[in-house]
């Protein structure tokens, strides 16, 4: 009798979890979703600026359905959004990591794009730094790997939508890397450092077809 009661006990402690576990359970709405409502849904919340809801729902798709032309365009998608949430870090690497799966996809190009974008976007506060009291303590490694993708664009995909726009873009940077390197050289100059000067000037002259070479007869 002891023991009957026993398993009549532990059945009905079983039952009591299980069913606070169907209570205290969310139900998963997604659970019958197509890959195809995951974008969509997505791009609803990207197209409000909704940033991280849309990056949850990408996440999701990939996740759910790894492979295919949705989670591809997730894949973009993503890089597109951490690019607009002012996450450059993470925009490059998303738009390189589709580079390097998807490198003959049809709007690989865009992620090239894009990427040179997340790399570099010309503002005050950038300028002020590179001509600031010392240029050589600027971290311009997003701009040269800005410089890197739209170069890539160019020759991969010359007649790209975006192929103009990256030239145009390419000269700009061109032009504020020179910038840059002549401002390393006079800093150097500036405080007795002759050698180093010299060679970021032979640097400058060999690189740049541009017109801070200019810059660089004065040493």
């Amino acid at each position: 009798m002891v023991k009957f009661l026993h398993v009549i006990t532990v059945l009905v402690t079983l039952a009591g979890l299980a069913s606070g576990c169907s209570i205290l359970g969310e139900k998963d709405e997604t659970a019958d979703w197509t890959a195809e409502t995951f974008l969509n849904t997505a791009q609803d919340y990207r197209d409000a600026g909704n940033w991280e809801q849309a990056i949850d729902y990408y996440r999701k798709l990939e996740g759910r359905f790894p492979y295919g032309t949705f989670a591809e365009q997730a894949q973009l998608d993503i890089a597109y959004v951490y690019f607009k949430s002012d996450q450059p870090a993470l925009a490059i690497a998303s738009a390189d990591r589709f580079i390097q799966m998807h490198p003959v996809h049809p709007n690989v190009d865009y992620a090239y794009y894009l990427k040179g974008l997340a790399g570099f976007q010309p503002s005050a506060g950038f300028f002020s730094t590179v001509t600031g009291s010392d240029p050589s303590t600027r971290d311009i490694e997003p701009v040269r790997e800005a410089l890197g993708a739209y170069r890539e664009l160019v020759r991969r995909f010359p007649d790209s939508r975006y192929a103009p726009d990256a030239r145009k873009r390419l000269v700009q940077i061109v032009n504020i890397l020179a910038m840059h390197d002549v401002g390393v050289a006079r800093y150097y100059y500036s405080r007795g450092a002759y050698v180093a000067a010299v060679n970021r000037a032979k640097h400058v002259l060999e690189t740049y077809q541009t017109p801070q070479r200019q810059n660089m007869l004065w040493l």
